[in-house]
């Protein structure tokens, strides 16, 4: 959302409106290509409802299943409409079609652009250091990777001094919709308009 609010985003990609808990398991569904990614089989209804979400535009009076996918532990938290009476697959199929179409466009992209910026909210020293092993096979163009470690109580941004190439790290306050943090940690952070 904050990507958005700051025109530093044109294009959903596959892991946005989505939880994943562990970088760990990013890194694998990037190291599988995205292979087997929210395949009915591997999906299950979990508990708690967001707010519904269609092609990023909140939809008023709406709320949405979290669905997780059990084989790469992320969940869908804006994709599955709760409509009574009816089983929370019944819009997998349309689901999987705009997912296949987000995973493309983001396969295009880290292939095709002069530089790509990877943010992660929450992640270790060592998980970080397997993403940037990982997208070093992966990424055509120049990337980095913006890693906001939150703390519970800590006020400002911090740089984290982790030694890692194309890795910034930031102790960030646990607040993930916080505007300040937001706002300090991409300033000066532009898209190119560059045509492909």
């Amino acid at each position: 959302m904050e990507l958005k609010r700051l025109n530093l985003r044109t294009f959903s990609g596959p892991l946005d409106w989505s939880v994943s808990l562990s970088l760990s398991d990013v890194n694998r569904l990037l190291k599988n290509k995205f292979s087997n990614f929210m395949e009915l089989e591997n999906m299950q209804l979990t508990d708690g409802a967001f707010a519904f979400v269609d092609d990023g535009v909140l939809i008023e009076g709406v709320q949405s299943y979290l669905i997780e996918d059990t084989h790469y532990n992320i969940i869908s938290v804006h994709d599955f409409p709760i409509i009574p009476h009816q089983h929370w697959s019944a819009t997998y199929t349309s689901y999987k079609e705009k997912l296949t179409n987000r995973i493309n466009r983001f396969i295009e992209k880290i292939t095709t652009s002069e530089s790509v910026l990877f943010i992660r909210w929450a992640a270790t020293y060592e998980q970080s250091l397997e993403l940037q092993a990982i997208l070093e096979q992966i990424v055509k163009g120049n990337f980095n990777i913006l890693i906001l470690c939150p703390e519970e109580g800590f006020k400002g941004v911090s740089e984290i001094n982790w030694g890692i190439d194309k890795v910034c790290a930031v102790k960030v306050p646990r607040l993930p919709n916080d505007l300040e943090t937001w706002n300090y940690v991409l300033e000066g952070i532009t898209l190119s308009s560059r045509k492909q």
